[in-house]
Formats: C-alpha cells, sequence, structure tokens
C-alpha cells in the first residue's frame, strides 16, 4: 500500500511538472509571437520613415540634425534582442516626435499632399503598434505572472524560465501625445 501512495504521488508530480513545463513553453511562444506581430508594424513604420524624412529634407534643409537623428534611430532600432529592439522603438518614437515638431515649423510642408498622405499612413501604423504592444504587454503579464506564482516558479526556476520586460515607456516626451494632424 505504501508503493501505490508514493507511485501515486511520483505520478502525480511527474505529470504536474509536465504540464507546467509545456504551459510555460505555450505561454513564452505567445510572448514571441506578440512581439514579432509588434515588430512586423514596426518595420512597417521603419519603412516609412525614409520618405518622410525625404519630403521635411526638402523643406527643412537647416533641420539635418533632426532627420539625422530619425534615421540613425530606425537602423539601429532593427539590431539587437528583445530588451535592445524595445529600447531603440523608445529612442525612435522619440525621434519621429521631434520630427513632427519640426514639421509645425513649415506650412506649406503640411499642406504638401505627399506628406499628408505618409502622415495618415504613420497615423494608422501607430495605432496598430499601440495596439500590438497591449498585445505585447498582456502576453508578458501572463507569462510573467506563471514564472513567479508558487508552485510554478519552482518549475520554471527548474527549467531557466526567465521573467521578460514588459515594453514601457520611460522618456517624457514618449509620454506626451503626438499631434498627427491629417
Amino acid at each position: 500500500m505504501l508503493y501505490v501512495g508514493i507511485g501515486v504521488a511520483l505520478t502525480a508530480l511527474v505529470l504536474f511538472v509536465w504540464l507546467t513545463y509545456n504551459n510555460l513553453v505555450q505561454l513564452r511562444n505567445k510572448v514571441k509571437e506578440a512581439f514579432s506581430t509588434m515588430d512586423v508594424y514596426l518595420k512597417k513604420r521603419y519603412d516609412l520613415i525614409p520618405n518622410l524624412v525625404d519630403i521635411v529634407k526638402g523643406y527643412a534643409k537647416h533641420e539635418t540634425d533632426t532627420l539625422q537623428e530619425v534615421t540613425k534611430m530606425r537602423v539601429n532600432a532593427q539590431k539587437g534582442d528583445l530588451n535592445t529592439a524595445i529600447d531603440s522603438e523608445m529612442k525612435i518614437g522619440d525621434a519621429l516626435h521631434s520630427l513632427l515638431v519640426v514639421v509645425e515649423k513649415y506650412p506649406e510642408l503640411k499642406a504638401n499632399t505627399n506628406f499628408l498622405d505618409l502622415q495618415e499612413r504613420l497615423s494608422k501604423m501607430e495605432e496598430e503598434i499601440a495596439f500590438s504592444r497591449r498585445y505585447y504587454n498582456g502576453s508578458v503579464r501572463q507569462y510573467n505572472n506563471s514564472c513567479q506564482m508558487f508552485p510554478l516558479n519552482l518549475i520554471a526556476g527548474m527549467f531557466g524560465f526567465k521573467t521578460l520586460s514588459m515594453y514601457e515607456v520611460d522618456s517624457e516626451q514618449e509620454r506626451k501625445v503626438v499631434d498627427v494632424k491629417l
């Protein structure tokens, strides 16, 4: 009878570890999917940036520092791991905000149909990016909860599952609402 009890307990333990491990893998993959979704939208936005910069260059020749910063951030944002990409993404948001501030100084630019089209596409892209960030953060929250809550944290620690960073706004400039006028 004692051996049966020990066998049942070991079977239950193995089953718990197995199910917990598979659940953690599933949640981690959901986070990767969420980041990939966000990454697709970010790449679409990055593809709009050179066109936006080229149009603004024609009107704002003396604003080269801002334009170069936006271009540099675009290149840097496409490098690195998850945390580096999130950090770069926040910096490119700041740079885009600066670019839109520059645009406010040039009324003739705001009337340019190519610029207006790009600005509208950028505005829609920003909405899609915001949605994908929410989805990403929800996936990370669910994964992190599983990695941190007892007794799942024991299994997570045993198999090397580590908590992940959420997408958070660190800069004051990005916390401000960007007024994208159409």
